[in-house]
């Protein structure tokens, strides 16, 4: 365990916090070097940030066999076609409600992680932090950590730093190059379209968008930074709406670590009031964002909780239990600032929230599950269940066959030389599988009629076999006849398909039209 004054203490200043911001209405950008921190909140960062670019640049290259008439890409946007493949998942145009639900799961998932843990999303799995983390990692790479990056950015420049800084400019455009590209492989086959990329027989589309994530993605990631989310994403100002006094957030427990002193064992000595919190500023070294914790909530802060882990750390070099800065609600926070200051009778006291043999007093309050399942986030779930049950059942019970019907206005009707009436009629069957299917055609509850199909069948029959190519519309001209004695008045029917080798099956409802009725 190490003296307090043995605790290296970082030049740091909190940057980006509203009270440091300067006055004008345009300043320049005051550069941000945060130190790497250690610690399990670091190491669930690698992991989140791991998966997710994993998912997003590998993806397309999965592979899917969906037969010989689709395409084996396991996720795709086959825009050319009106498709989306998603695995074993074939969603049509007329089907986009799956995709409108789960971007609507998505935004009130996104309302339940905030209510409960506020932006963890911000600190973990948005794009902006996850890019920004790989800079990060480049940058650290390449000039060092925190200290050996503030000296290089204010040497002259010269040879070193001249190739230490293109090196690191080179390394984020290949990164942002490579994120521009991953993005145009969902819309096509990746193979395919990576040879047709580099040999420059791609779209003039690709390499437009290419073009413009990779400068997105480099000037975002790498020159923005912290302004990203500071200036231009709405979240911050969206988030308070989802909060409440028992919501989780990053809190600096200031009713501990108040009055923070260098030199607790001297200032002790000498009668005076401290509290756990030495100073060190390893807080404000490792936010990304450029704040200190230690002001209390604000708007810049994501909840990336490193600075939980440098604290941490900290504590225990000090022999000092963990916690200074933690996860915390409202609610614990005020009841344990009532404890340290007597119900606010007294300025802040440490050794109210210490028992007799010096360990933190039992009577603090502290996080339960239970104050997370609260009405809001209970609500919040039970409406994105209730929605994602909806899209698996419309998922499962969707038909893969659909029959559509065009009934003729001009005319209605057709007497012919034999005295029998004649119906004209466009049907529209949609094979909706990848595969070829032969669909049987024929009428219900119109005794006596018989149908004719336009390059089909000339001769009169009850019921036509159809072949539809795979994913595709077929379109027939079909002419109902009924013979003069069945006449009389219009008359309800139905025209069935079916799979000849399924059990699936659609019906569309129409009326046969007659001189009789027309009277």
């Amino acid at each position: 365990m190490l003296n307090q004054a043995d605790v290296e203490r970082v030049d740091a200043a909190a940057v980006n916090s509203a009270k440091n911001r300067q006055s004008p209405l345009y300043a320049a950008r005051r550069k941000i070097f945060p130190k790497r921190a250690e610690g399990s909140f670091r190491r669930f960062k690698w992991f989140v940030m791991a998966i997710t670019l994993g998912i997003y640049y590998l993806t397309p290259w999965l592979r899917w066999d969906r037969g010989p008439h689709a395409p084996d890409q396991a996720v795709l946007v086959d825009i050319a076609n009106s498709r989306f493949y998603f695995f074993f998942i074939e969603i049509w145009p007329q089907e986009f409600f799956f995709v409108a639900g789960l971007l609507v799961m998505a935004g009130i998932g996104l309302f339940l992680i905030t209510s409960v843990v506020g932006r963890a999303w911000c600190g973990y799995a948005c794009p902006q932090t996850v890019w920004v983390d790989l800079f990060l990692v480049v940058e650290r790479g390449l000039e060092g950590d925190r200290n050996a990056r503030i000296k290089l950015d204010a040497a002259p420049w010269s040879l070193r730093k001249l190739f230490l800084r293109t090196c690191k400019h080179c390394i984020w455009l290949v990164i942002a190059v490579a994120t521009g590209g991953a993005w145009i492989f969902y819309f096509a086959d990746a193979p395919t379209l990576l040879v047709d990329f580099a040999t420059g027989h791609a779209a003039p589309v690709a390499y437009i968008t290419v073009a413009i994530l990779t400068a997105t993605t480099y000037v975002f990631g790498g020159l923005m930074r912290e302004q990203v989310c500071t200036y231009m994403c709405p979240w911050p100002r969206i988030q308070a709406a989802m909060l409440d006094e028992t919501s989780l957030t990053v809190t600096y427990n200031d009713w501990r670590g108040e009055p923070r002193s260098r030199h607790s064992k001297r200032a002790m000595a000498a009668g005076e009031i401290v509290g756990d919190c030495i100073d060190c500023n390893a807080c404000v070294a490792v936010c990304p964002m450029g704040i200190d914790i230690r002001d209390g909530q604000q708007m810049e802060c994501i909840t990336c909780a490193l600075c939980i882990d440098a604290c941490d750390s900290v504590m225990d070099k000090i022999g000092r239990e963990r916690g200074l800065i933690s996860y915390a609600t409202l609610s614990d926070y005020n009841a344990n600032k009532a404890l340290a200051t007597g119900n606010g009778a007294l300025p802040i006291t440490p050794a109210l929230v210490r028992g007799v043999s010096g360990g933190l007093s039992p009577e603090l309050s502290h996080v339960r599950a239970a104050t997370l399942l609260r009405p809001r986030t209970l609500l919040y779930f039970a409406v994105w269940s209730l929605i994602g049950i909806a899209l698996v059942y419309a998922l499962l019970d969707r038909t893969r066959l659909q029959l559509n019907v065009i009934q003729d206005r001009n005319p209605q009707f057709v007497r012919l030389s034999d005295g029998s009436i004649r119906n004209g009629f466009t049907v529209k069957l949609l094979n909706m599988i990848p595969e070829p299917r032969t669909i049987s055609l024929r009428l219900a509850d119109l005794p006596g009629a018989t149908m004719t199909a336009v390059g089909v069948s000339s001769e009169p029959v009850t019921q036509l076999l159809l072949p539809v190519e795979p994913d595709r519309l077929r379109t027939v001209k079909i002419f109902i006849r009924l013979p003069s004695g069945e006449a009389g008045g219009d008359h309800n029917f139905r025209l069935i398909a079916s799979d000849t080798q399924g059990p699936e099956t659609a019906e569309y409802n129409a009326t046969f039209n007659t001189p009789e009725a027309s009277k």
